[in-house]
């Protein structure tokens, strides 16, 4: 492990982020309809290893669904405008169009009010007749007030999805979710994030998740190395988190726990880097944002940009460029990388010979 002296009393070890990295081209290639990017956690199947993250922004019941017969798993956010009030559109449209200077201090305004446990049950119910599977999400610090209605309304999969969220939180003002014992006594797979390094992602594997989560989430949309200065760099991340996963399934026995990059995977490239680096399947929320089907019309936000004491997060206007479907599978009409992103991270992989995404994890990547 390479270290650097920052100066005589600091050291730090040196971490890469996705820009960092390339894949690198073998002696065999395949054809891209050959390559299979089919993905599984506990006993659902999705044809796409891409989850739609849980952002207003992103994802409202409606694109959850389409999300899902696509065959990507979409992720409602359960502390959204969707769960607080009966129609949310209007306030969707007024958040588009603020102005910069007053977005944050009018989304606190709007997200104060509160969480409707009938309306989580409604938006799950709405999903669940979608006929897709259901996934919704919940931050630590909600996970205990609102469990059970979510559990109790039909949800497949379970989010817990925080900016940083740790198995050993220790808190002197109140009693903190106990993760091992809460998945113990779930009957649905829990997936739990994020966490950016060896040791965190190893705690919570521990715990019994079906899923860990790497990264901060809302990669475009937070400014949490500004505000916290927090941040690592997602290939090392990803790598190490791949790297807890492996000694975790000899420590178990041979229990897999899937490693989900979440965060700075804004191009169709991050794609293929995440899976090159370990990651069995991706979150995304940025690319999704530029649909024009998308609740937030071109705007991006995620649970930051609106908290109450410590904003840290922003309301980013990317603007549209197609449909969730041209998104996913094209055509693509520019080459930035916002477009076909399947349909590249294919190519990728076709490219350097890999026809299944665990092959893939395997292949050759430098620093630039």
């Amino acid at each position: 492990m390479t270290e650097i002296e920052i100066g005589r009393a600091k050291r730090a070890r040196r971490a890469y982020s996705f820009d960092d990295v390339a894949i690198v081209p073998s002696r065999r290639t395949r054809d891209p309809e050959e390559v299979s990017v089919a993905w599984q956690i506990d006993a659902y199947r999705f044809d796409l290893p891409v989850m739609a993250a849980p952002m207003d922004s992103v994802m409202s019941p409606e694109t959850a669904i389409a999300f899902g017969k696509l065959g990507g798993l979409g992720v409602l956010n359960l502390e959204g405008l969707w769960t607080r009030y009966d129609d949310p559109t209007p306030l969707l449209n007024e958040v588009s169009g603020l102005r910069g200077s007053e977005a944050t201090r009018r989304m606190q305004e709007i997200y104060a009010e509160p969480i409707k446990p009938e309306l989580i049950t409604e938006r799950l119910k709405e999903m669940r007749e979608g006929g897709v599977t259901v996934a919704g999400s919940l931050s630590p610090q909600r996970t205990k007030e609102f469990f059970k209605t979510v559990v109790e309304a039909g949800v497949d999969m379970f989010v817990i999805r925080g900016t940083t969220v740790s198995a050993e939180h220790v808190s002197s003002q109140a009693e903190p979710l106990n993760l091992k014992e809460f998945i113990y006594e779930l009957d649905v797979p829990v997936i739990v994030g994020g966490c950016a390094t060896y040791q965190a992602a190893l705690h919570l594997m521990r715990t019994g998740t079906a899923g860990v989560l790497v990264g901060f989430g809302g990669g475009a949309a937070h400014t949490t190395r500004t505000v916290l200065g927090v941040a690592v760099p997602m290939a090392s991340a990803v790598a190490d988190v791949a790297a807890a996963r492996r000694d975790y399934m000899d420590e178990s026995g041979g229990r897999y726990v899937h490693v989900i990059a979440d965060g700075s995977i804004g191009r169709s490239g991050d794609i293929a880097k995440a899976i090159a680096c370990g990651a069995d399947a991706v979150m995304v929320g940025s690319p999704f944002a530029r649909a024009s089907d998308a609740p937030g019309h071109g705007f991006h936000w995620g649970a930051e940009a609106h908290h109450g004491e410590l904003p840290r997060g922003e309301r980013v206007e990317f603007g549209t460029v197609g449909t969730l479907q041209e998104i996913l599978f094209g055509p693509s009409r520019v080459a930035d990388g916002t477009m076909n992103l399947i349909g590249a991270l294919k190519r990728s992989m076709a490219t350097t010979g890999y026809t299944e995404l665990k092959e893939f994890q395997r292949v050759e990547v430098v620093v630039e």
